[in-house]
């Protein structure tokens, strides 16, 4: 006989089998409920093969003959009001599964829970927290995430301080992690998992608790309290979400009623056998409302700004670190896991519709297409994905003796080439500081002294280069050991200069981000980025724009080698002045102190661009530039107004004629009639009759073959006009060696070649 189901609870129950209910934790669980005059709390759990359930507590000896749940759907859904029931009171479900044992399950929708090891769930009301972020989150609604600074912290937060032995409170975080993130200028922190888990060696992927705020920390309120703190400061939380997989603990969802409930039941899709865990059914409609419950949860109930998916790789293949033999194809004979990937489009479509400036980051490690396009045409859905790729080469490349790197240039520009194809945050995550992959200061390559240089040219780079950041927690004063959960950061090395003085390099670089719209604001287009020079692989010197919507624009030039350039040349957009705005190289940060100060644009061709600047390139450094007082360039300034383009003169006539256009090889200043010219304009040749430049310019020496030698000087021609730009060559050669440098136009693909002078000085060789 069918089950008739409560009226009203039809529409939660439909939508929950139909996997479209996104607020099912409203519905199960435990909440608070007055019946016959009675209070107490009502109960209700998805068990659908149990043969018989019930609520199990402190309040009535864990005894489950004496609240046994009743069965209120054909679909598997127990309930029970249980009077009397108070705050804090632990319970569990006793189900008995269809071959009669019994087995005791935590609340999977359970608001709290024991301290472990314990793992009894706890009623728990959230109502009653007075939330006092609506200004917050007022600004966030009226912000593009896409066009905002975002420098994310992530956090352990049972190992970034402790006090003593003990973990610091939600509360005590509150009062110490974030004025430190205020201070240190970042935007955001990301938690790693915070729901309940009853091992801490898991830092959290392992939980069984998807609903509560780990108890290490403190009461959901505590953790709402964190929160709310936070925004009031103005920083965003990210929480780190596992959909990917669950442990085999007792209490857990593991064959929560004595069946695959939660789980795949097919043995070669239902474990990832190297974590020891099970994978959720993505497939089943009750488990996409539970999670896509969940996540809609964690941002409704505690103003979350963001989840970070873990694993998203592990479930988007169905061979994932898996052998031949060990997984089953998909219907078409793939290993794509079809059911994965509809669940994660439809999760990212359920809380764009509720929140639609939340940040939905995907720790995807692969080349998945459209990760972070909608689900509408073809994409998962996301609007951030961690960038893996340039992770992974960024660390190898800064792992290699400088002496390597010259050889693996691609490995510092390759990300810039599909920087757009996503949504990128660039990740240097937890993942990177354990198991033997070493601090991140010990992943710099070469001797141990230049190491703290070579991480403040990766930080600078970093910040630089497209897309969103994320560093966790410690690399910031280079942490010296690998990051150990049991213990706190090592914050005693501060007391030694070089890391203080990276701390404050750090501190200084957030701030210059956060406040220069060139960083961040389109990191999701071409617009914002424009090539100068990425093929100077002999030096290891990359030089690129940033540019902001305005067309502000910073000029990053990065300087992977420990050999310092005093005449470093590159192109530039404009007739301008150019003024150091920030350096790697700054002797408060532990640099050599080379200083450029500003530095006024030639009106000579180079890397595509009609002007160029010489700088004084420090050793193993990232230098940024502001552009500063536009002007029109000398070639360009009018004799007198012209209307019409100008047309060949019939006769030589150089009084009469009108200026010559402007090339990016031809200076043409104003002269009079027989006038000798000036020395400013010397290296321009005569006005023709026709106006039109020569396919050579006379004032430079032809194009010389690159050769594995070096020369300190110039390769420009004597002018007498203007001896002032020739560089004396030295007699002979010297061991402080520059390489001559083929500059290519990476914006016109010109294959044309011209030679840049490089002056080694004092700054050392490799």
């Amino acid at each position: 006989m069918a089950i008739i189901v409560p009226e009203k609870y039809t529409v939660p129950l439909y939508l929950f089998h139909q996997g479209e209910n996104s607020h099912a934790y409203e519905f199960f669980g435990s909440h608070r409920d007055t019946q016959d005059g009675k209070s107490g709390a009502v109960f209700r759990v998805w068990a659908p093969n149990a043969r018989t359930v019930s609520v199990v507590g402190d309040f009535n000896h864990w005894d489950r003959g004496r609240h046994p749940m009743n069965k209120i759907s054909d679909g598997g859904i127990w309930e029970l009001f249980v009077p009397g029931i108070k705050q804090y009171d632990n319970y569990k479900y006793s189900i008995e599964s269809p071959d009669g044992l019994i087995k005791l399950k935590a609340d999977p929708y359970g608001y709290h829970m024991e301290l472990r090891p314990n793992t009894a769930s706890k009623f728990y009301e959230l109502e009653g927290f007075r939330w006092t972020d609506q200004r917050y989150i007022e600004k966030l609604h009226a912000k593009n995430i896409y066009d905002s600074a975002a420098n994310i912290y992530e956090v352990n937060a049972g190992s970034w301080r402790k006090d003593g032995e003990n973990f610091l409170s939600y509360r005590q975080l509150a009062e110490k992690l974030i004025p430190y993130v205020k201070e240190m200028g970042y935007t955001h922190i990301e938690l790693m998992p915070i729901g309940e888990y009853p091992y801490d060696g898991s830092w959290g992927y392992q939980q069984i608790g998807y609903f509560a705020p780990t108890s290490r920390f403190g009461t959901p309120h505590d953790f709402m309290e964190f929160v709310d703190r936070c925004h009031a400061a103005g920083i965003g939380v990210i929480v780190d979400w596992v959909p990917a997989h669950f442990p085999k603990d007792a209490a857990g969802l593991y064959e929560f009623d004595g069946t695959s409930c939660y789980e795949y039941s097919d043995p070669l899709k239902r474990e990832h056998k190297n974590w020891g865990t099970h994978i959720f059914d993505w497939g089943k409609p009750e488990v996409q409302s539970f999670l896509v419950s969940n996540a809609n949860y964690w941002i409704e109930k505690y103003h979350i700004d963001g989840l970070r998916v873990d694993a998203v790789a592990s479930m988007l293949y169905l061979d994932y670190d898996r052998k031949d033999g060990e997984w089953r194809p998909n219907s078409y004979g793939g290993h794509e896991n079809l059911e994965a990937v509809a669940f994660l489009q439809k999760l990212n479509a359920a809380l764009f519709r509720e929140h639609p400036n939340i940040m939905m980051i995907a720790e995807e490690s692969t080349a998945w297409p459209m990760v972070t396009k909608p689900a509408d045409i073809g994409g998962l859905g996301f609007n951030f994905k961690w960038n893996m790729g340039w992770m992974n080469d960024m660390l190898r490349y800064m792992s290699m003796d400088p002496l390597s790197r010259p050889y693996n240039h691609n490995l510092v520009t390759f990300s810039f080439y599909y920087a757009f194809s996503e949504n990128y945050i660039l990740p240097i995550s937890h993942d990177e500081v354990v198991y033997g992959k070493c601090s991140m200061l010990d992943k710099m390559g070469g001797p141990r002294e230049f190491r703290f240089n070579s991480m403040r040219t990766f930080l600078g780079y970093m910040t630089a280069h497209p897309g969103k950041k994320l560093m966790f927690m410690g690399q910031e004063f280079a942490q010296y050991k690998e990051w150990n959960f049991q213990t706190q950061l090592d914050w005693e090395v501060l007391e030694f200069e070089p890391h203080r003085k990276l701390h404050e390099y750090v501190k200084d670089l957030n701030k210059f981000y956060t406040e220069n719209a060139p960083l961040w604001e389109c990191d999701t287009s071409w617009e914002g980025f424009h090539w100068i020079s990425s093929e100077d692989n002999a030096n290891s010197v990359i030089a690129f724009r940033r540019i902001a919507r305005n067309k502000d624009e910073l000029i990053c030039v990065c300087n992977f080698q420990p050999v310092r350039h005093e005449i470093y040349e590159i192109g530039v957009p404009y007739y301008a002045d150019y003024e150091e705005a920030f350096s790697s190289d700054d002797v408060k940060y532990g640099g050599t102190g080379v200083s450029n100060g500003t530095v006024t644009a030639k009106e000579e061709p180079m890397h595509g661009e009609q002007f160029r600047i010489s700088i004084d390139l420090p050793p193993m450094a990232a230098l940024f530039f502001r552009i500063k007082n536009k002007r029109t360039p000398p070639s360009q300034l009018p004799q007198e107004a012209v209307s019409e383009p100008l047309q060949p003169a019939e006769t030589e006539k150089p009084a009469e004629a009108p200026e010559a256009p402007v090339t990016p090889d031809v200076t043409v200043a104003p002269v009079a009639p027989d006038a000798p010219v000036a020395p400013e304009t010397a290296k321009a040749p005569e006005v023709t009759e026709t106006a039109v430049p020569k396919a050579e310019e006379p004032a430079k020496a032809p194009e010389k073959p690159v050769t594995s030698g070096v020369s300190n000087a110039t390769e420009k021609e004597e002018t007498p006009e203007k001896p002032e730009t020739k560089a004396e060559a030295p007699e002979k050669p010297t061991a402080e060696a520059p390489v001559k440098a083929e500059a290519k136009s990476a914006e016109n693909g010109d294959k044309s070649k011209e030679i840049t002078a490089h002056k080694v000085g004092t700054g050392g060789n490799i």
